[in-house]
């Protein structure tokens, strides 16, 4: 049995997923998910389910939901599936190994891309990176993020996303292909306006690819919604990068070694 949460929450077996029917069945899977195998205690539930407006049988309303995700899971992934749902004495869990949810396995490729990172293997910590990509179908827990301990767990979630696709796109400029990266960095560039990795990312697409005054462009914009919002100024390290653009510096050809690795 496994499951997906990058994306709609799914449930699957030899490698069909199907959807969770019934939005409270997915919130109740999502919360045990997160914590699996550890018990998720009912008041935890019942905030997740219902926020601060529970029903005044919530309950007995829980234990249905409860029987509902058994069936649901039998039907989905087989009667195994079912019995990995325990009731608890101050809550339920879930029995699932960590490498049957696709979070875990996103995790591990990272690891991996990092430690080839460390030994300087860039083309198997890139492929590693984008394996574990691949494994993203949308923003985590679909709509089932109903409740805090959801919402906090997809904030941190999507972070790891950002990052990685950071990664991935500081990789390919590192591989002397920075025209690929142009594109999906001004995408991203305009969804996370404030994250100055994807403007230093950018800039240095922009400039390895022969578009010197994109790049100051960049810079520029930056810096004017910076002082226009915050009033702040670029950080030093990205008013380096631009002074070394504006002095054609041969350090910003194909290795990009003024952008930080990954940690």
């Amino acid at each position: 049995m496994r499951f997906r949460i990058l994306g709609t929450i799914a449930v699957g077996d030899h490698g069909a997923f199907h959807t969770v029917p019934g939005l409270r069945q997915r919130a109740l899977l999502a919360s045990l998910l997160i914590q699996a195998p550890a018990v998720v205690p009912v008041s935890t539930l019942y905030s997740e389910l219902w926020g601060e407006n529970p029903p005044a049988t919530v309950e007995n309303a829980l234990q249905a939901h409860v029987s509902r995700l058994r069936r649901t899971l039998a039907q989905l992934a087989g009667k195994s599936a079912a019995g990995a749902l325990l009731s608890r004495t101050s809550g339920y869990s879930l029995d699932v190994a960590p490498e049957d949810i696709d979070l875990n396995l996103f995790r591990s490729y990272i690891r991996e891309a990092h430690r080839a990172m460390a030994d300087a293997d860039l083309c198997t910590a890139q492929k590693q990176l984008e394996e574990g990509l691949r494994l993203w179908h949308g923003r985590p827990l679909g709509d089932a993020a109903l409740g805090p301990l959801c919402q906090s767990a997809v904030t941190e979630w999507e972070e790891e996303h950002l990052s990685a696709q950071e990664d991935v796109l500081w990789l390919r400029i590192r591989a002397g292909e920075p025209m690929g990266a142009v594109g999906e960095l001004k995408r991203m560039s305009i969804t996370h306006p404030w994250r100055e990795r994807i403007t230093e990312l950018l800039m240095l697409a922009l400039y390895q690819s022969g578009r010197q005054a994109e790049a100051i462009a960049v810079y520029n914009a930056a810096r004017l919604r910076l002082d226009d919002e915050l009033g702040m100024e670029p950080s030093p390290k990205l008013r380096l990068l631009f002074q070394q653009m504006l002095n054609q510096d041969p350090a910003l050809h194909g290795t990009g070694t003024l952008l930080r690795q990954p940690a």
